[in-house]
């Protein structure tokens, strides 16, 4: 069984390899059974949609449209800030020690995992 990604939608990556190497972009999506992953300016593509017409009515118009298409989540690397810099590492995991509160009150010790930069060991 394949690991779950370590970069989440929302996450700001910068693309390590392929035609768009160099690029940062905001995660649109994440398709984790592809393992590939959707990023905002990356990789756009032509698509070419047909004119729908509905009963008569003007529906959906045809034509070209460029949209991102998913670029494989080894291709991109998450970027986090150090001194000011946005530079792009690794993604870790540590368990962390929270107090949690139950519906009646009464609180208890548990611990959550939570993911960091292997750069500097911060949570992201």
């Amino acid at each position: 069984m394949a690991r779950g990604l370590t970069i989440k939608k929302g996450d700001v990556v910068r693309v390590i390899a392929g035609k768009d190497k160099g690029a940062e972009g905001k995660v649109i999506a994440v398709l984790t059974e592809q393992n590939r992953v959707i990023v905002e300016g990356v990789n756009r593509v032509k698509r070419h949609t047909k004119l729908v017409n509905q009963g008569g009515r003007a529906g959906t118009t045809g034509g070209i449209i460029t949209q991102e298409a998913s670029v494989h989540a080894s291709n991109v690397m998450l970027l986090t800030e150090i001194d000011g810099k946005k530079v792009p590492t690794r993604v870790g995991a540590k368990r962390v020690d929270v107090t949690k509160t139950r519906s009646d009150g009464s609180t208890y010790a548990a611990s959550r995992s939570v993911r960091t930069a292997t750069k500097n060991g911060e949570e992201i």
